[in-house]
């Protein structure tokens, strides 16, 4: 929730100059900005933060997909950390998010992650695959094309503590194994990747781990030079 009008269209163009290289990027920005926002950079796409659980109806204050998709956007995240924090977003919920997304074939960037009770607990691993399970495990393998993963380890969001490459690297390699496990070869092209204080400092080391595909920027985002840099990396 950051950002005027003025101040986002500023950054929006920012964005939309970057030289074009081979690697996709959404722009995930507050709804009452989706329909000013037109890309015109090849790999540019513009997602939603979150979108209703419901299909249409008497829910005040709630944005459907089929609202999104009307506008050209293209998908939405799920289930961010804060959403589920702030808001009690359940799996139940969060389930529903993604169905709605997928029926108006929109792409749904799912997010994951422990607290650092959790890791503490060693119960790291099995927190990220209960919520795969109870989320996206009832999809089918082409149902899963239009899934990105998000593995954010909530104990290193805002906090400017990142995870290791080691550590990214393991949790992004037991995500990578799950799905394979669950939807079959289809997981080699489901894009997982990394958020949690990702910044011009250590976006190349983190990026250059085999299991993370790319990230999903918090704050450096609203930095044109640092968001450039790291796109390029």
């Amino acid at each position: 929730m950051n950002t005027n009008w003025e101040e986002a269209k500023a950054l929006f163009q920012a964005v939309n100059e970057f030289p074009s290289n081979s690697k996709s990027m959404a722009v995930c920005v507050p709804a009452c900005y989706l329909s000013g926002l037109c890309p015109t950079h090849p790999n540019l796409s513009v997602f939603a933060q979150d979108c209703s659980a419901h299909e249409k109806g008497a829910y005040t204050g709630e944005i459907s997909a089929t609202m999104l998709a009307s506008l050209g956007v293209k998908g939405s995240l799920v289930g961010h950390s804060e959403r589920r924090q702030y808001h009690n977003e359940t799996s139940e919920l969060l389930k529903r998010k993604v169905d709605q997304l997928l029926a108006n074939n929109l792409t749904a960037i799912y997010c994951i992650g422990e607290t650092l009770e959790e890791r503490n607990n060693e119960l790291h691993f099995a927190t990220v695959t209960k919520q795969i399970e109870e989320v996206i495990g009832h999809l089918s393998s082409t149902q899963m094309k239009n899934i990105v993963i998000a593995y954010e380890p909530v104990w290193a969001i805002g906090t400017g503590v990142t995870a290791s490459n080691e550590q990214a690297q393991e949790m992004h390699a037991h995500i990578r194994s799950f799905l394979k496990t669950t939807f079959g070869e289809v997981a080699n092209d489901i894009q997982v990747l990394y958020g949690g204080s990702m910044n011009a400092a250590n976006a190349q080391a983190l990026l250059a781990c085999e299991d993370v595909d790319g990230g999903l920027i918090g704050g450096a985002s609203l930095k044109v030079a640092d968001f450039e840099f790291i796109y390029n990396a």
